[in-house]
C-alpha cells in the first residue's frame, strides 16, 4: 500500500450459533439437509405466527460478549429490519438495533511480535435469510432451511489497518468462538462470514474516508485479498482525481476484484422499530455471573499458561492453543508423562504432517496421547533413537500399536553396549584413513560423516551419544 495513504477497516462479523434449533422456532439447523425441509410457518413468515427466543442462543450471545469483555446489557430488545429480498419471506429481518445484548469490548491480535486491541462497538443477535440458488439466467429458487438461523453479529471499531490485521482479527474471533463451543466456526458452510468497511485517507488526516462494504466473505484469505485489492482500488481512484462513493461491494473471488452491488444503505433505509411480538430481555446479573463462571480457559490465558508452566516457546504456545482439540490432545501426553517441549516437537512437526497429509483433524488421529507419551519415554530412557522413533511413529501411525510393542517386534532396541560400537567405530576409522586424518587436522565436519558410517553400519541401533563420545574419546 502506498505510504501517503493510510488503509481504516471495521468487520462485521457473523457468527451461526451452534444451537440445535432456530432463533424463533424449533425447527432444526442441520447442515447440508434437503431445500425446504426445515421450516415451518415461523420461519416462513407466514401471517398471524409469533416469533419465541431461543434461550440456548442467549445463553451463547452472553457467553461470547462475557469472553470479548463486553458490557453485557441488562435490558436489549429486538427490532425490524425492514427490507426486501427473495430469500426473506416476512420482508424483514429481526435483529438488534438500538438496545443490543452486548456493548463494547475488545480482541487482542499479534502483529510484527506486538500485541494490538481491536475495540468492539457491539455483539447482537439476529435470524439469517434463506438462500437463492440461481440456475442459469432462467431460474431461481429459494431455500428457506437457513431462515431463522440463529447469528451472532460482532462489529468492530474501525481499529484494523491493513489486510493482515483483518485476518489475525477474525481467526483469533474464530478461535475463541470455537473454544466456547457456541459456534463451529465452518466457513465453508457459512457459519463465519465477515461483511468489510474499507476506506482510506492520507497518512496523518483524523476524518475517515469514505467507506465501501465488501460483503460476505467467507474464508481468511479472501479477507485479505478482498481488502487488499478494495484499497488499491481506492487509492487508484484518488489518485485520478476522482472520488470514492459509499457503496455496497461483493468479493469476486475467481477474478480477484470486487464489484459494485449497489448504493450503500444507511441505518434510516431500513426504518427499524422495536418488533412487537417479542418482549424485551431482561437478563438478571446471578445469571451473568453463573454463565462466566462456566467460561472455559481461553486461548490467551491457556497460551500463557504454556508458557509459564511447560516453559515453551511463544510460537509454540501460539501454535498449540490455536485449537481447542488440540491443545487437548497435548496437556494429555504431557499429563501421561511426557516432557512438554519434547511432546510439542513430535506434535507440531511428525503428528501434524501425516494428519495434514492424510487431510484429518486431531480427533481422526489413530494415535492416542498416551501412545505418543510412550514413544517419548521410549527416547528419554534410551531405548530407541530419535531417528529410529520416527520409523517407529509410522508404523503407530499405520497400525494403531504402542511404540513399546513395535520395537519388541521389530528388533530396534538402540545399543549402548560401548564394547559393540568401539569395535565397529575402529572398522570405519581402519577403511577411511584419508578422512581421519583431515578429521584429526580440525575438519569438524567429518564428525557426522563417521558417526553417519556407524549408524549405517550398525542399522542405525546404535546409541549416537556413546558414539560421538567414543569418537572423541579416540581422536584426544
Amino acid at each position: 500500500m502506498s505510504t501517503k495513504y493510510e488503509a481504516v477497516i471495521g468487520l462485521e462479523v457473523h457468527a451461526q450459533m451452534k444451537t440445535a434449533t432456530k432463533i424463533f422456532c424449533g425447527c432444526p439447523t442441520t447442515f447440508g439437509a434437503e431445500p425446504n425441509s426445515q421450516t415451518c410457518p415461523v420461519c416462513c413468515g407466514m401471517p398471524g405466527v409469533l416469533p419465541v427466543l431461543n434461550r440456548k442462543a442467549l445463553e451463547f450471545a452472553v457467553k461470547t460478549g462475557l469472553a470479548l469483555n463486553c458490557r453485557i446489557s441488562p435490558y436489549s430488545r429486538f427490532a425490524r429490519k425492514n427490507y426486501f429480498y427473495p430469500d426473506l419471506p416476512k420482508a424483514y429481518q429481526i435483529s438488534q438495533y438500538e438496545l443490543p445484548i452486548c456493548e463494547g469490548g475488545w480482541v487482542d491480535i499479534m502483529v510484527d511480535g506486538q500485541t494490538k486491541r481491536i475495540g468492539l462497538t457491539r455483539i447482537h443477535m439476529e435470524e439469517d435469510a434463506g438462500k437463492n440458488i440461481h440456475e442459469g439466467t432462467a431460474y431461481s429458487f429459494v431455500d428457506l432451511n437457513r431462515a431463522g438461523t440463529p447469528l451472532m453479529e460482532i462489529v468492530s471499531e474501525p481499529d484494523l489497518r491493513s489486510p493482515q490485521e483483518a485476518a489475525a482479527y477474525m481467526r483469533k474471533l474464530r478461535t475463541i468462538l470455537r473454544y466456547l463451543g457456541v459456534c463451529d466456526g465452518n466457513m465453508e458452510e457459512g457459519s463465519l462470514r465477515c461483511d468489510a468497511n474499507v476506506s482510506v485517507r492520507p497518512a496523518g488526516q483524523k476524518e475517515f474516508g469514505t467507506r465501501a462494504e465488501l460483503k460476505n466473505i467467507n474464508s481468511f484469505r479472501f479477507v485479505e485479498k478482498a481488502i487488499e485489492y478494495e484499497i488499491a482500488r481506492q487509492i487508484r481512484v484518488l489518485e485520478e482525481g476522482g472520488k470514492v462513493i459509499q457503496e455496497t461491494r461483493l468479493w469476486d473471488s475467481a477474478a480477484g476484484v470486487t464489484q459494485s452491488m449497489r448504493s450503500k444503505e444507511e441505518a434510516h433505509d431500513y426504518r427499524y422499530f422495536p418488533d412487537p411480538d417479542l418482549t424485551p430481555i431482561i437478563v438478571d446479573r446471578s445469571w451473568v455471573d453463573t454463565l462466566k463462571a462456566s467460561l472455559p480457559e481461553l486461548p490467551d490465558a491457556k497460551q500463557e499458561r504454556y508458557k509459564t508452566v511447560f516453559g515453551l516457546p511463544e510460537a509454540d504456545a501460539e501454535q498449540l492453543t490455536a485449537e481447542l482439540p488440540v491443545a487437548t490432545w497435548f496437556e494429555q501426553v504431557v499429563g501421561a508423562g511426557a516432557q512438554p517441549k519434547a511432546a510439542a516437537n513430535w506434535m507440531m512437526t511428525e503428528l501434524m504432517k501425516y494428519l495434514n497429509d492424510d487431510n484429518r483433524t486431531i480427533d481422526d488421529c489413530p494415535i492416542q496421547p498416551a501412545q505418543l507419551a510412550g514413544l517419548l519415554t521410549l527416547i528419554d530412557k534410551g531405548t530407541i533413537s530419535g531417528k529410529i522413533a520416527k520409523t517407529v511413529f509410522e508404523e503407530m501411525y499405520a497400525t494403531g500399536k504402542d511404540a513399546a510393542a513395535i520395537v519388541k517386534e521389530k528388533g530396534l532396541v538402540q545399543i549402548s553396549d560401548s564394547g559393540a560400537i568401539e569395535q565397529a567405530l575402529d572398522e570405519i576409522l581402519a577403511r577411511h584413513p584419508a578422512e581421519l586424518e583431515r578429521l584429526k587436522a580440525g575438519d569438524e565436519k567429518l564428525v557426522g560423516f563417521f558417526v553417519g558410517q556407524l549408524m549405517k553400519a550398525m542399522r542405525g541401533k546404535a546409541n549416537p551419544q556413546i558414539a560421538n563420545e567414543l569418537l572423541r574419546k579416540k581422536l584426544n
